[in-house]
């Protein structure tokens, strides 16, 4: 029997690093390494350290070989996924200037504003680069460092997204894959190449960019010596492009060019996202055009609020996360942090509709029912981009891959099929993002489709098996109230935004 050989997939997220020892022949999940983050700021500031970052992924790898039982010479490579957007300023040593601006960092939305209007509105940059400006994306970022911390703009040798940062940290190489890049709003998904006009515009010399590889399973480079010793592992090994956290999920699920297309996915995590792969670049000011990991497009909507706000909710309340029930006529909209689709960025949570029976439990649910409302309203839009009808039976009878934290909550699926009346499907694998990461690692390693070894793994002996929950009657009377609420209040209630 030949030795087993392993990769190890990087899942860096907002709230923490994981670390995954995937066996790279059959796909089986043999540890997970984790560590924490530290997250900062207020008044719409998210800020972060890098080098925490890098620390925790030393952590979660050491962990996760301990666990594993794996000998350190049996791992052949290396990716990293990473929350998406993130602005990290390095100065000629490579070390941070100063910490990352956050994807969930509102502070840049006058800046995304200003952005839009002076390239001559949305649809100018969904024609150049799938997306429109908004507080997360990178070029929004970059604009507010360079008008608040101009000293600090002007000292920058290096900018990088935080799955490029620790990839250099790897390799030495400064290299992004087309999928991170497409989330910068700098990167032209119409041309494959950074947007020269784009970049004049923000002030931004190319040469400050990492460079754009094929795909997140291109080979970036080798394990430095250093790096080697400091996670442990044997110098040499292959480490992969890697990509954003959404185009590495959508991987792991086994979707692309070589996999499943058009098949929505919802996941549920500190954000509230929707994707799904198609091979038609998407141009649509309603959401992100974003290209995928493996050549093909991943139209993207994300919101803001989601397990996060909903959780807070429940802490308010002395609550369980799970102890809600159907809302009754309470609406919360739960925008704590302002909200990003719909394009809110300064709002704060709303509550209307109380009587003297509402109970605890009814506001609860009514939070996770605001939120799942605002996600699958940007389902209904990313739907369309893909040039599908939402109201065709065909297409609502699609099942909805659910993934995230909040897939394995009970109230948060309940709530999602109660208000979208689809069938849901729930993977097996709860760690998609470092699963997708390490399909990535495998094809750097060995030269294959990295979707197609996703789907392998997925359909292979040992596959955790998927749960699939049939349709539920849709709660049209909830849909259609907490759809009012937001319609009529989205301007004066919720912070003056339109």
């Amino acid at each position: 029997m030949p030795p087993r050989t392993v990769v190890i997939g990087v899942d860096s997220s907002t709230q923490s690093t994981k670390a995954a020892f995937i066996d790279a022949a059959t796909g089986r999940l043999l540890a997970v390494g984790r560590a924490p983050h530290v997250v900062t700021g207020e008044a719409g500031a998210r800020e972060s350290d890098p080098e925490v970052w890098w620390q925790a992924l030393r952590t979660a790898v050491a962990t996760g070989l301990k666990e594993s039982g794996v000998p350190a010479a049996a791992v052949t490579g290396i990716a990293v996924a990473g929350q998406q957007h993130g602005l990290v300023v390095l100065d000629r040593a490579g070390r941070p200037l100063r910490p990352a601006l956050l994807w969930n960092d509102t502070r840049s939305a006058p800046q995304a504003a200003a952005l839009t209007a002076a390239l001559g509105g949305a649809d100018a940059w969904t024609a150049r680069t799938g997306s429109v400006p908004v507080a997360a994306m990178t070029a929004s970022k970059w604009q507010w460092l360079r008008e608040n911390e101009p000293e600090t703009a002007a000292a920058t040798a290096a900018i990088r997204l935080p799955h490029d940062f620790l990839t250099e940290r790897l390799t030495g190489a400064a290299v992004t894959d087309p999928g991170d890049a497409s989330g910068t709003c700098w990167y032209s998904t119409a041309t494959g190449t950074y947007d020269p006009e784009l970049l004049e515009l923000l002030g931004l010399d190319a040469a400050l960019l990492p460079e754009v590889v094929d795909t997140g399973a291109s080979r970036a480079g080798s394990l430095t010596d250093e790096a080697a010793q400091a996670l442990g592992l044997p110098a040499g090994i292959a480490v992969a492009a890697g990509t954003g956290d959404n185009m590495s999920a959508a991987v792991g699920l086994g979707l692309g060019g070589a996999g499943l297309l058009d098949h929505p996915v919802l996941s549920l995590g500190t954000s509230g996202t929707v994707f799904a792969a198609s091979r038609t670049r998407p141009a649509s000011a309603a959401l992100s055009g974003f290209a995928a990991a493996d050549g093909t497009y991943l139209p993207l909507a994300c919101t803001l609020n989601c397990t996060l706000a909903v959780d807070k909710v429940a802490a308010l309340l002395g609550l369980d996360r799970n102890d809600a029930a159907p809302g009754g006529e309470a609406v919360l909209l739960p925008y704590l942090d302002g909200e990003r689709t719909p394009d809110l960025p300064t709002a704060s949570g709303l509550l209307t509709g109380l009587r003297h029976d509402t109970t605890p439990q009814q506001l609860l649910g009514a939070a996770y029912e605001g939120a799942v409302v605002t996600v699958l309203r940007a389902l209904d839009e990313l739907l369309r981009a893909c040039g599908l009808d939402p109201a065709d039976p065909e297409v609502a009878a699609r099942p909805l891959r659910l993934i995230g934290g909040g897939a394995q909550g009970r109230a948060w699926v309940e709530t999602v099929r109660r208000l979208s009346g689809r069938p849901v499907i729930v993977p097996g694998s709860g760690e998609l993002v470092a699963l997708g990461a390490a399909a990535l690692a495998a094809a750097a390693a060995g030269g294959e489709d990295p979707v197609a070894i996703a789907v392998g793994w997925n359909a292979g002996e040992g596959a955790e098996t998927e749960t699939e929950l049939p349709p539920m009657a849709r709660d049209m009377d909830t849909w259609n109230r907490v759809n009012s609420v937001l319609e009529r209040s989205a301007g004066p209630l919720l912070g003056g935004d339109r």
